[in-house]
Order: structure tokens, then sequence, then C-alpha cells
């Protein structure tokens, strides 16, 4: 045997496997390859995209009957919307020929209705909306009132059904925004808040609430120094983008000298009463105010006196306050009225129940504010009547008498009075509103690192 043959022969008994099961699989992946092989040989070559035949096809496109369009459009009536501001001088006149709108019998109709008439009253920079056909005749006219003392907007529209003109009068609705404002005292307070350094300054009704709400641990005009912050949230409300009004602050944080003090709004939802506290849920405000009356003096105090009428020496349970007819009169505390009506000798009179066997009355009213009816709920500092003469009175006056389980007592002795404590439930709901309120303190940190505090 050739031994090249040999060598050949033996090798490849070395390479072949040596069990039954492994020539096996052996066999079958030397089949496959051969398969995949001759899948090769035989496939066809895809030919290049740039090698195949380009065929044009043309078709003529019928273009649309734009006259028969414009003709369709000019069929329907076109409207307008314009939007302009008040102008210091405007006349209805003048705000008409802006807005577009040029119609006699819609100026004459906002000129006589009651309710129409309303929008003459509009203050420089507020906006009003005229919808109008396109001959210029008013469609609808809208713009946003805001009564100054209760601070509720209202939105009134003229509206054209027909031939007659109708006016409409409806609570406006209004989106609730919550804002914060920090800021640092370089001069005073007024120059801190009107400063732009946020992007906005601060309206003066939210630093006047400020003022109030610390104004028991810091006197503004003698406490306040350079270097001395505060932060403050607080509600606005919105229409269309503009800004309508500013409500209450939700919380406030006033450091001054080092000290911190911080207030948290906080209305229960169950009884629906409502005052600012401390963090850790300590009213701040005094339960009772020192005087019914903001401007008055007293002229006879809680003592044995002659009386005016009588003559006879006998015990005078109660406060006198000598005003001018007409004066408000204040709630002292939050309360429900137990009685308003005329009482003999006192005259009109309101009685108001407050916590805890506390209940003040106030005589001698020349009328009533509306809504007092007994049952009716009133809060601290809310006018419920005016000063007057009415009953035994010698002059216009007011007699107030503070009463602790209907007795009369000296007012003078509860002046430190705290407010109503916040019971279990209360104080658990509190908590979760303080936390949050604490969490935008942290946000309006100067140091930066209020993202720890969440």
């Amino acid at each position: 045997m050739n031994p090249l043959q040999k060598i050949t022969r033996q090798s490849l008994l070395q390479l072949m496997p040596r069990t039954r099961k492994a020539r096996i699989l052996s066999a079958g992946a030397a089949f496959m390859s051969m398969c995949a092989f001759g899948a090769i040989g035989v496939a066809p070559i895809t030919p290049d995209a740039a090698d195949m035949p380009v065929k044009s096809i043309e078709q003529n496109l019928e273009l649309p009957n734009l006259a028969d369009q414009i003709a369709a459009l000019q069929q329907d009536e076109q409207q307008f919307i314009h939007e302009e501001r008040i102008r210091p001088g405007d006349s209805l006149g003048s705000l008409f020929n802006r807005l577009g709108v040029d119609d006699a019998d819609a100026q004459k109709f906002v000129r006589t209705d009651k309710t129409a008439r309303r929008l003459l009253s509009l203050k420089n920079g507020k906006r009003i909306q005229a919808e109008t056909d396109e001959h210029g005749l008013l469609l609808s006219l809208r713009a946003t009132l805001t009564d100054g003392k209760s601070g509720d907007a209202r939105q009134v529209t003229v509206e054209r059904r027909g031939e007659k003109f109708v006016a409409i009068e409806a609570p406006a609705k209004l989106e609730r925004r919550v804002e914060m404002r920090s800021r640092e005292i370089q001069s005073s307070l007024y120059s801190a808040t009107d400063s732009n350094v946020d992007g906005g300054s601060m309206p003066d009704s939210v630093v006047n609430q400020m003022i109030e709400m610390f104004s028991t641990n810091i006197d503004f005009r003698s406490d306040i120094k350079r270097g001395d912050r505060f932060n403050v949230v607080y509600e606005t409300f919105w229409l269309d983008g503009e800004l309508v009004k500013t409500g209450r602050i939700l919380a406030g944080e006033f450091v001054n000298r080092g000290v911190a003090y911080q207030s948290v709004w906080y209305e229960d939802p169950v009884t629906k009463q409502g005052g600012y506290y401390s963090l850790d849920g300590k009213a701040l405000k005094k339960a009772f105010l020192k005087s019914p009356l903001q401007f008055s003096r007293i002229s006879s105090g809680f003592s044995m006196r002659v009386h005016p009428l009588s003559g006879k020496w006998k015990a005078h349970k109660g406060v006198d306050y000598a005003a001018s007819t007409g004066t408000p009169i204040r709630a002292v505390a939050e309360g429900t009225v137990d009685f308003a009506g005329n009482s003999g000798g006192y005259g009109n009179q309101v009685v108001l129940k407050h916590w805890s066997g506390y209940s003040t009355a106030y005589a001698h009213m020349s009328r009533f504010a509306p809504g007092m009816r007994k049952g009716s709920k009133v809060s601290q500092g809310q006018v419920i009547g005016y000063v007057g003469s009415t009953g035994w009175s010698t002059g216009p006056h007011l007699h107030y008498e503070f009463r602790v389980a209907g007795q009369a007592q000296n007012p003078e002795k509860f002046k430190s009075l705290a407010q109503q404590p916040l019971s279990q439930a209360e104080l658990a709901r509190f908590r979760m509103a303080a936390a949050e309120m604490n969490h935008r303190f942290s946000l309006l940190a100067p140091s930066g690192n209020a993202m720890a505090a969440r």
C-alpha cells in the first residue's frame, strides 16, 4: 500500500465520529450545507432599478369652480368679533366706533336699559367684546364687571334677538389660580411688593391682608428692617387670561429680625368655619375684635351710671360708642344671627350667638345690613348694621353688650381671648393642609435647597 494512502486513510478515520449518534448528526449537517450552496446557485439576480423601463402617464384634472365657492360664501351672513379696552374719556359712541358697531338702536338700548347701562361704568383698561354683522349691526356685547366691595365678578351681555335687544347679567365663571411670591426688604415693605423680581408685583390687597395677618406679632411701622423677607401664597381669579380679582392669602411667612412667623388659612370642610392658624394648629386671630366700630370713642362704659332718660342710678350693662348715623357696625366674632328686629328700648337690635356660650348684642341701629335674619351665618368683621338712634336713645350711638351664658359681662375682660381651638378631627384635616403650605414655603426658600423638603 502506498504510504501516503495509508496516512490519509488513518487521518480520515481519526476525523470520523466514533459513536453512531455523532455520525448521524455530522451527516445531517453536511446535507444541509449542500442544500444551501445549491439554493445560492439557482437564485435569480434582481435587476437594477435604473435599468427598468419608465412609462409616462398624462391625465387632465378638473379644477374646482372658485366662482361658485365665492358666491356661496357671499350668500352667508358674515360675523365679526372685535375686542377693545376702555380708554380715558371714552364715550359710548367712540367705543362703538372702535368696536366697528354702527347701530343707533344698540346705542339707545345700552343707554336706557338698567342692566346694559352697567357697561358704561367700566373702568379704564377693562376689556369689552362686540360681535357684529358685515353691516356693523350689533349681535352681542359682553364685558365683566367687578364689585369693588364684595369682589364678586359678574358678566353683563347684550344680545340681539330679532329686532330687539335683551341684557343678561350672570356670575362670571372665573379660573382660580394659586400664586406664590417671595421678597426681601431692601428699603420698605411696599417697595419690595411693587418690584418685579419674579415676573410680577403683588396687589395692594394682598399686602394689606399680610399686614393684618402678622400685626399681632410685628409692628410694621417700626419693626421692619433691611434684610427681612417674606413668602406669601394667595388666590387670583382670571377670565379669558385677564386678572379679574385677587382672593385670600392662603399662607404667609414673615422673617422679621431673624424670627419666622407663619400663618395658614384653614376652612374646615364640615363646619365651614375658617381662620388663620400657626403650623401647629394654634389660632392666630383673637376671638373678638376690640370694637364693633372701626373709628369711634366710648361715651359710656360698663359701669354704674345715671340713666339719661329715667334719671335713676343703675348699672349700664354694655358699652356705648359715639358715632354718626350710618356708621357701619361690624360683628366682633364669627357666629349665627339669633335675633334681628325691633326690641323695645333697644330699638333695632341684632344678637349674635358665638361658640362656648358667648353672645354679643348691638342696639339702636338705624337699619340692618342685607341678609340679617335668624340663623344666618356671619364672619368676623362683617357689617351687620349701621349706627342710629332707635329705641330709648338720646342721640346716635351704638350700645354694645358682651354676654356669657346670657349674662352681660365687661368686654374688656375678654379682649385677649383666643379663637376657638380646633377639635381633634379638625386638627387632623388641618395638618394635611398645613403640610402642603409648608412645602410651598420650602420651594420659596432662598437657599435653593427646596427639594430636600419634599
